[in-house]
């Protein structure tokens, strides 16, 4: 049986219509990766081949249907809880107070936070477990966490909330016990976040390179990390000047440690590690 690979023109043909509707680029070293998230998708149709399912999308129409299980195939979905940290406390002991005190965030009304590209969820289920800490200690302390993604099956997992044991190694004890529910199944060990914590999470599909927001207001505090990697400068530029146009004056953005704003044109001032805040 011959190899069964994608052609030089459906790799680029792909590549191309994924990078202008979704702003992932699919440069020739990831070709393997996808081909082999591609073929598993064709066995799911029903297709024999890759050449049979791009024949399918783009012989016979079926890219409209198909297009966001093509994203969902090749999106990547590394994620971890409390992934690089010293955002986290940079939260509490640095953002939090300046809000409080410079606009009532989180005691006049709720604090606002987007975690954008949120993957399977543990972004925005750790942001719940500190803020919930931090409404513990500060009576009267509100938030509103919106978390969104432009994968429909990675956000559906979300909202289950449940994660394989190994997963919540970083999580804190004291907020494991807190905030996590441990399964029976001692073959398949998994936890789940619990009911208190997943009511504190709205979900919602967008595409960064929407303009606007899934959300009706302004964001205190945006969450956008190890996301812009994956995209080129001058997508880079139009995601993340939406993004401020969704930000508070004086709310802060949160980049990647390996991202960087240099050379971007954007209404913010870096304040910390991939910290920045808007003008």
């Amino acid at each position: 049986m011959a190899p069964d690979h994608l052609t030089e023109r459906d790799y680029a043909q792909l590549a191309e219509i994924v990078e202008r509707h979704a702003g992932i680029k699919m440069p020739v070293g990831k070709r393997l990766m996808v081909e082999g998230r591609l073929r598993r998708r064709a066995r799911a149709l029903g297709l024999p081949s890759l050449n049979a399912y791009c024949h399918y999308l783009f012989g016979q129409g079926g890219l409209d249907d198909e297009f966001q299980q093509v994203v969902d195939a090749i999106t990547t979905n590394k994620t971890d809880f409390f992934r690089e940290p010293i955002h986290f406390e940079r939260l509490v002991d640095t953002i939090i107070p300046d809000l409080l005190d410079s606009t009532g965030a989180g005691r006049s009304r709720p604090l606002d936070v987007w975690s954008a590209a949120c993957s399977s969820g543990p972004e925005p289920y750790t942001l719940a477990m500190v803020l919930s800490d931090v409404a513990a200690e500060r009576p009267g302390f509100r938030f509103s966490i919106g978390a969104s993604d432009i994968s429909h099956d990675i956000l559906q997992a979300a909202a289950r909330a449940v994660y394989p044991e190994q997963m919540i190694e970083p999580v804190p004890q004291d907020m494991r016990r807190r905030y996590l529910l441990r399964s029976r199944d001692q073959e398949r060990p998994t936890v789940r976040i619990c009911p208190e914590l997943r009511q504190q999470v709205t979900f919602r599909d967008f595409n960064l390179l929407t303009k606007g927001s899934p959300w009706q207001r302004p964001m205190d505090v945006i969450f956008c990390r190890n996301v812009l990697i994956y995209f080129s400068p001058e997508t880079q530029q139009a995601v993340l000047a939406n993004l401020c146009d969704s930000l508070r004056s004086g709310g802060y953005l949160l980049v990647g440690h390996s991202e960087s704003l240099n050379n971007l044109d954007l209404p913010v001032t870096p304040v910390g590690p991939a910290m920045y805040r808007r003008k």
